[in-house]
């Protein structure tokens, strides 16, 4: 498993109503997100693959299957750039923290698509959206070494 990555099984808690499941308790770990953001995946669409230089994300896979993709891309890592795979949400919730320098994507594998929830540690864009995104793009480039399919 790469350096710094955490996945957590999520709970789901079902009764005649339906269903709740704990995603995040600052009691379980040191990550602490600022923000929040919910995104739809429609069926066999590929988000990624990214990285960031300074921040974590702290995604939620728990509507929707989705495969995640993920290459420790931090240099002297043991596992540089090999890749990693893991089938997450629907029959397997899962919480994931990727800390800055691990490339990351995802693939929605649900017919009728997804949704995935992240917490990152740090605002997009900076303070009112002002700054550069922190983010490497490696999906728009043609020499990706990073391939998903």
């Amino acid at each position: 498993m790469i350096n710094g990555v955490v996945i957590k099984k999520i709970a789901k808690f079902t009764d005649h109503r339906g269903w709740l499941a704990e995603a995040y308790r600052n009691d379980e770990t040191d990550f602490k997100p600022v923000m929040t953001y919910i995104s739809e995946t429609k069926s066999g669409v590929v988000r990624g693959p990214h990285e960031h230089q300074g921040q974590s994300d702290f995604f939620i896979f728990i509507v929707g299957q989705f495969r995640l993709y993920l290459w420790d891309n931090r240099q002297g890592a043991d596992n540089y750039r090999v890749l990693e795979t893991y089938d997450v949400g629907g029959d397997n919730p899962c919480s994931v923290i990727i800390p800055p320098g691990v490339v990351h994507a995802y693939k929605c594998l649900s017919e009728s698509g997804g949704i995935t929830i992240n917490l990152p540690d740090a605002l997009y864009a900076g303070p009112g959206k002002q700054a550069a995104v922190d983010e490497i793009r490696w999906e728009v480039m043609a020499a990706s070494p990073f391939i998903v399919s």
